[in-house]
């Protein structure tokens, strides 16, 4: 089947502390996060990687199914295992650690992409973290961005900037490389400030629209969403919630506004409900788990 969007990337199992010091388990990874709020807004998604065969692994499956995720192109190894990590709370906000390394999906090759689901697909969404687990896997990533571009179709990417992966220099190179290649460019202010050199907002948006994007949606954070396109700019304010926990905000905000371009929606249009669905998942603990579905970012919306 052709999807409206198809994500790749590392899905890790996350094990997320709670206020009584437990940890509670759940699913994590920035592309598959985006992937399900995507489908959570009712858009078509799938998703490839390699997972290990094992009882993480395993759970994945069995979480995609559940929320409407094709995984029909996953595979799953016996040589390598499925990724963890640890999210921990503190005055700070919250902190990762991540064991990671050897994961089944840092073994990813060019060769292992389901070529015909990724040229089929009208939206193919990658990041930085996608291509810094491994060279292999920056090949996959660029090898699926190259498929999609050939067949008209349109790329996403966010940087998602991990310099426990890679050095800063090598960041900036493989990133700004996919970022002449995409169409929809998804910066978070810190890391864009690392990977620019640049501070301001509206350089920044100028910098990755010079680079080649046609849509740029760069996340402020409380501040909201700074969208420009080659002719408007617009900054959409946040939504004002009482955040608990803000594990996958961003990749929320992602894969809803993919989900609604998709849908047909402006940018800004896409934004301003973006910004609401990744407020909202910030009100309980975990990346999946307190994703809103689409009736409840109608209504949040509805409240003005």
């Amino acid at each position: 089947m052709a999807f409206d969007i198809l994500c790749l990337g590392e899905p890790m199992l996350e094990f997320n502390q709670q206020p009584d010091g437990n940890y509670l388990p759940g699913h994590g990874g920035d592309t598959q996060n985006a992937a399900c709020a995507a489908a959570r807004q009712g858009a078509s998604v799938g998703y490839f990687t390699i997972l290990g065969a094992d009882t993480f692994g395993n759970s994945f499956m069995d979480m995609w199914r559940s929320e409407g995720v094709d995984c029909s192109h996953v595979k799953q190894v016996t040589t390598a295992p499925t990724a963890v990590y640890f999210v921990t709370h503190g005055p700070d906000g919250h902190e990762f650690s991540y064991f990671r390394a050897g994961s089944a999906a840092s073994k990813m090759r060019p060769e292992d992409l389901p070529i015909e689901a990724v040229k089929s697909a009208r939206i193919l969404h990658v990041s930085g973290i996608s291509q810094a687990i491994s060279a292999s896997a920056a090949d996959t990533v660029f090898e699926a961005i190259d498929l999609v571009k050939d067949a008209g179709g349109t790329v996403s990417y966010d940087t998602n900037l991990r310099l426990k992966l890679w050095p800063l220099a090598r960041a900036r190179a493989v990133t700004h490389e996919a970022m002449k290649r995409c169409d929809i460019a998804l910066p978070g202010l810190d890391d864009a400030v690392h990977l620019t050199g640049l501070s301001e907002p509206d350089a920044i948006v100028d910098f990755y629209l010079n680079l080649g994007a046609k849509v740029v949606a760069l996340t402020l954070g409380a501040k909201g969403t700074l969208v420009g396109t080659e002719s408007e700019r617009q900054l959409i304010g946040g939504r004002k919630v009482t955040p608990v926990d803000a594990t996958a905000a961003g990749d929320t905000f992602d894969g809803s506004f993919l989900a609604r371009i998709a849908a047909g929606d402006t940018p800004f249009e896409a934004a301003r409900y973006a910004n609401a669905a990744a407020a909202l998942s910030t009100q309980g603990y975990g990346a999946v788990a307190p994703m809103p579905r689409k009736a409840e970012v109608e209504a949040f919306l509805a409240e003005g």
